[in-house]
């Protein structure tokens, strides 16, 4: 993982999408959209029904790496309020474990805002050494905030090819993480809903691991 300041705290991102908080020994994930491929089964579009498996596999690899022992959800951890009852026995023996060897925090999203709780703590936002976590970024508003929604991804053109990466999208006060789950999409991190949700800001990265460190694309800059 990729250590970074931001808000006066240490920070570091990981390949897996998994932001690191060090003083809070914290993970913070965004957008698991758990039970996704459930949800279009229903709806008539068949998907291989393992998200929420591989998901949960992914983010309890990210917890040995790096020791948390406290998990912030920002918001749209299920794919839709029912998500929580169609999850399998495999992956809710998961979910259970997890939630039980962690102090965990679910915050609710636009997906899930009227799911329940399964296990740990479910809060609409919460700030946290003054540093606000919530699902959807707030325009205008002052101070540090990490948040999610977007599924932000830098698309850049690399031998004639286009390769499209999850990414953060970062300003001087406001972090937006990438999506988590195994099947999220994306939108292109420079999109204009991104930049407006940011605002107002000097500047705007996307940021991405790459080996030892982190790399930083200008997404927008204030007019001089």
């Amino acid at each position: 993982m990729v250590p970074f300041s931001f808000a006066d705290q240490e920070f570091r991102l990981g390949a897996s999408r998994a932001l690191y908080w060090a003083e809070e020994n914290a993970l913070l994930v965004a957008d698991l959209h758990l039970e996704k491929a459930s949800f279009f089964a229903r709806h008539g579009q068949m998907l291989p029904p393992y998200d929420s498996r591989a998901t949960l596999e992914r983010l309890a690899d990210a917890l040995k790496l790096t020791g948390a022992r406290r998990v912030y959800c920002l918001g749209d951890s299920f794919h839709d309020s029912g998500g929580v009852d169609r999850l399998d026995p495999h992956a809710a023996g998961m979910l259970d474990v997890l939630t039980r060897v962690t102090d965990w925090v679910w915050i609710t999203g636009n997906h899930d805002e009227d799911a329940r709780s399964p296990g740990g703590t479910l809060a609409d936002e919460m700030v946290v050494r003054g540093v606000t976590l919530r699902h959807i970024a707030r325009c205008g508003t002052d101070g540090a905030e990490v948040s999610g929604h977007f599924h932000p991804k830098l698309r850049v053109a690399v031998r004639g090819r286009t390769i499209a990466r999850p990414c953060g999208v970062v300003s001087e006060s406001r972090l937006i993480l990438p999506a988590f789950g195994a099947l999220t999409g994306g939108l292109d991190a420079g999109a204009p809903a991104i930049l407006a949700a940011l605002q107002p800001a000097r500047m705007i990265d996307a940021i991405v691991p790459a080996g030892d460190r982190l790399a930083r694309f200008a997404l927008w800059r204030e007019a001089a």
